[in-house]
């Protein structure tokens, strides 16, 4: 079987919620990556995460000596996932305006019938409109 992903949902308060967002937006990632890094992090560590202050941090001794980790931890991300992702969100930008020349069309054929009611309509003589269709 293949990895599928599933989706967690849970509630917190506002503050929290509040102070997610301000760590997703200082990051610049979205508020999902930051429960996905750190879903990922519990599990690459079976479980044994503590979070702890930046200040106590440093006055803290390392349990083992043949950890080299840095904290907090950092990934690198290649080029070209930067670039395809851009390139996702370009296209999905141009779906998203293609959508709304089609709405607009659809929108105009609506109102072109609700206005010629009792009038047969041939598509042909649709496809001969040259005006363009304005978003409502």
């Amino acid at each position: 079987m293949g990895n599928k992903n599933k989706t967690i949902s849970f509630r917190v308060n506002e503050d929290a919620f509040e102070s997610l967002q301000d760590i997703a937006e200082e990051r610049n990632i979205s508020l999902s990556a930051v429960f996905r890094d750190y879903v990922d992090l519990l599990v690459e560590h079976d479980g044994q995460v503590e979070v702890v202050p930046e200040s106590k941090l440093e006055s803290r001794t390392v349990a083992s000596a043949d950890e080299d980790a840095s904290f907090p931890p950092t990934v690198e991300v290649p080029k070209s996932f930067i670039r395809e992702h851009e390139r996702l969100e370009l296209e999905a930008e141009h779906l998203r305006e293609q959508l709304d020349e089609y709405n607009a069309y659809v929108n105009a054929l609506q109102d072109r019938l609700e206005d010629e009611e009792e009038e047969v309509l041939l598509l042909d003589d649709l496809d001969e409109d040259d005006e363009p269709y304005q978003l409502r």
